[in-house]
């Protein structure tokens, strides 16, 4: 989920870096347009470089942060998977029928030898028990 939270807000960087750009030249016609000598054409060309240049530089700096968002969401689930996270430092243990039991708590074997239930007993030809 995180990559697809990451390509949007790029596209989102990505969109409002044109809209700049776009702005960024409509103002340059404007100041060209009034411009009666060549060294004020000039100059609005020269500030519609600096003000790409920005947007550019700022659709950089939000890519960078979408990635190291989504590296922060990792690490942060990733040390959770081992149960640190959780109420007590254990992980539940789901028994039978979704009901939990503490960790460690095994009942003994007795004689030695595991109880098998229930025995195995097919029938040759039949499929299922």
């Amino acid at each position: 989920m995180q990559s697809a939270k990451q390509k949007v807000s790029n596209m989102a960087s990505a969109a409002k870096e044109h809209i700049e750009i776009g702005k960024a030249k409509t103002q340059e016609k404007m100041e060209m347009a009034s411009a009666r000598t060549k060294e004020e054409r000039e100059i609005a060309e020269e500030r519609r470089k600096v003000k790409e240049a920005e947007a550019k530089m700022r659709l950089h700096e939000s890519k960078a942060e979408h990635a190291a968002q989504k590296l922060h969401s990792k690490q942060k689930h990733s040390s959770c998977l081992s149960g640190s996270c959780l109420t007590g430092g254990q992980a539940p243990v789901a028994g039978v029928y979704g009901h939990t039991q503490p960790q460690g708590v095994v009942p003994p074997p007795m004689g030695g030898v595991p109880a098998v239930y229930p025995p195995v007993t097919r029938q040759p030809g039949h499929k299922y028990i």
